[in-house]
């Protein structure tokens, strides 16, 4: 039988962004409000259709640089001021997901240092960073006194995997680096864990594991104050894209 085209219904391809920064020591992810239907008014994840000349790849980075103004890090090049790492994180296609048509929907993860306030791009009225478990929290989100509402389509699910990927993926990969600037602290590093996880961690054992795992963490040579007190050595990711022994999750 020849192949039949008009045999199958059409259906569009979207990219969600599930795109994490630490702030004041929270783990926080952007979140921008729709200001077209379906869900209009309420709180989403950025993201848009693909476009007839784009890959995934392509899409989800030009999702990224509208809602960011940050370039997808090329682990080719050396880390630069406004890059994030972004890979990507599952395919969401339940027919009823979208009121519009069926949409299928390839979610990546986005990580970055602490970001500047974000600009609303695409059909977004307005951004802003907001604590996950905030956004993840039983009934929706909700700000400044307005109803509280789940998040739009299904987000909630999508957001949920991105974070539970990120913390199970810092225990043996070195992906917390994403979240600190070219140059960083040991100390810094520790609230990045911190703050993905929801738990303290002791100083001492910290410094302990991060400085004695092979290829984790290289010196600079260099020290800051930033922090207050002493100077601190400053330090950059290493080569390991494995940890060996890994940081396990304290469990909570």
């Amino acid at each position: 039988m020849p192949y039949d085209p008009s045999a199958f219904p059409p259906f569009a391809v979207t990219v969600d962004l599930v795109v994490l920064t630490v702030r004041r020591h929270a783990l926080c992810a952007l979140a921008v409000r729709r200001g077209e239907p379906p869900f209009q008014g309420r709180w989403a994840l950025p993201g848009g259709f693909v476009r007839a000349d784009e890959d995934l790849a392509q899409a989800a980075a030009r999702e990224l640089a509208e809602e960011t103004g940050l370039r997808a890090h090329d682990p080719a090049v050396p880390v630069q001021d406004n890059g994030a790492h972004l890979e990507q994180l599952a395919t969401y296609g339940d027919p009823k997901r979208d009121p519009r048509m069926r949409v299928v929907s390839v979610a990546h993860l986005a990580l970055a240092p602490d970001l500047p306030a974000p600009r609303a791009g695409g059909d977004a009225s307005n951004a802003r960073w907001a604590p996950v478990e905030e956004l993840l929290q039983q009934g929706g989100y909700g700000r400044d006194g307005e109803p509280v509402a789940p998040l739009a389509f299904d987000h909630a699910q999508i957001l949920a995997d991105g974070v539970e990927r990120a913390r199970s993926k810092i225990e043996y990969s070195s992906l917390a680096t994403a979240f600190c600037p070219p140059e960083f602290t040991v100390g810094e590093l520790r609230r990045v864990y911190e703050a993905v996880w929801g738990v303290a961690l002791d100083p001492r054992n910290f410094h302990r594991k991060v400085t004695g795992t092979p290829g984790f963490l290289v010196p600079t040579g260099g020290t800051t104050t930033r922090q207050g007190g002493r100077p601190a050595q400053l330090f950059r990711a290493g080569g390991a894209t494995l940890l060996n022994p890994p940081m396990l999750r304290p469990e909570v």
